[in-house]
Parts: structure tokens; sequence; C-alpha cells
């Protein structure tokens, strides 16, 4: 005897309740993936942010702390009854003499100003470096600027040191006209996402004046650079 065999299939309660669960499943799956962009997009920021922290603290310490106590004529005779120290120092902008490794692309002494600037519209602290040495009559040197960090909101900086040598040293909010380098240099930075940064405080290894360091230029450019650069302490105001 043969049997009718009929085909069996899904119902339509089944095929909607299998739907839903699928939908709730793609919508789980969705969810996490975005959740996991995220966290790795924080991530990845956060790392940025640590990144620019440890690259601004890296420069001051290679570039601010062997800072040379030196004249900013080249030269021990005075101009206009006034020769500057190559430190000077304001509240938002300072200004120092350190060495470039070969491996830099600009070996020798670099004359590095830092300060807060605009660039396209936001506010950035750029760094612009003079090579500090004498160049012949007729000569100029090519300044490179460079950003060293963006989006910042403030940028403070103090000097801790006395006024003659001799009298108490005290943090000042300027640094101007002396005849040797803070011992201390404090620089606060602010970013316009409100991250923390730390305070930073770098000591400066020659703070000596430089009449009892006995150092001039003299002896630097012996080795036969001719002519003389003079830089103006009014563009660092």
């Amino acid at each position: 005897m043969i049997r009718n065999q009929t085909a069996q299939g899904f119902t339509l309660i089944e095929v909607l309740i299998a739907m839903t669960l699928l939908s709730i499943m793609m919508a789980l799956l969705f969810g996490s993936m975005k959740i996991c962009a995220e966290s790795w997009e924080k991530g990845e920021n956060k790392i940025a942010e640590v990144s620019n922290v440890t690259a601004v603290i890296n420069f001051f310490q290679r570039h601010l702390i062997p800072a040379e106590p030196l004249w900013n004529d080249f030269s021990n005779e005075e101009k206009d009854g006034e020769k500057l120290l190559s430190f000077q120092g304001r509240a938002q902008a300072f200004q120092f003499v350190s060495a470039f490794p070969a491996s830099a692309g600009r070996a020798g002494l670099q004359l590095i100003s830092v300060a807060l600037d605009k660039d396209n519209g936001e506010q950035v602290l750029k760094v612009t470096l003079t090579p500090f040495f004498p160049v012949g009559e007729g000569g100029e040197w090519f300044k490179e600027e460079e950003i060293l960090l963006r989006n910042v909101s403030f940028f403070s900086l103090t000097y801790f040191g006395s006024e003659d040598g001799q009298a108490e040293s005290r943090w000042q909010d300027e640094w101007i006209g002396k005849d040797r380098q803070p011992q201390l240099v404090k620089i606060n930075i602010g970013l316009e996402n409100e991250m923390y940064w730390p305070e930073m405080i770098f000591p400066l290894k020659a703070t000596e004046s430089v009449e009892s360091a006995g150092i001039t230029f003299a002896e630097d450019a012996a080795e036969g650079n001719d002519g003389e650069q003079t830089l103006d302490p009014e563009n660092y105001e």
C-alpha cells in the first residue's frame, strides 16, 4: 500500500519568530561592534595624548636642561651700553641656546624660541630654530619653525633664581636682562580638550653667570667663522 506523503514546512508564526530572533542577534552584534570601535578610538586618542606629553617633556629635557649661558651677540663687547644673555624669558615665551646632534640635521648650537602662535585659527605651541654662530657679512641664517603641540588653551612660564646672584632665590614671571640663567624653569600647559597635563619643572645645568663661567663666543668662533649676528630681544615680548 502506498501512503500519500505531504511536505512539511514552517508555519508563518515560526518564520516570524525566527526573523525576530535574527534581528535581535544582529542588533546585539552591531551594538557590540560599535562599542568595540568606540573603545578602540578612545584608546588610540589616549595613546596619542600620552605621546604628545612624552614628546614635549623629552624636547625640554634634551634641549632646555643643558641650555648654554651665552651672550646673544657672540662677543663680550657691549653694544649701545647693553648686552643680553641668550636666555630671555617672559610669561608666555622664552628663548635659549642648546646644541643639536648631527643626527638631527641641524648640528651645533641653535637658538631655540618657544611661544604660542596661531596656525589656521588654531592656537599652537611653536618652536623656532636659528643657528647660533656667526655668519659672513650679508649672510642670513635660515630659521626653521616646527609645531610642538596643537590645541593649546594656555601656556605659562615662571623662572626660579635670584635677582643678582646673591639675593634669595624666588619664582619670577620674567627673566629678562640678567647675566645668568635661572636655576629652574616651570612650564604649565593646558589643552582645549581639558586633558590633564602635568606641571613640568626643569633644572638648568648651567646657571652661573657668563662672567663666572668664562664663556665667550670668541672661543666658539675660533674655527674660522666670521661675521656677527645680533638677536633682537623685542621679538620675544
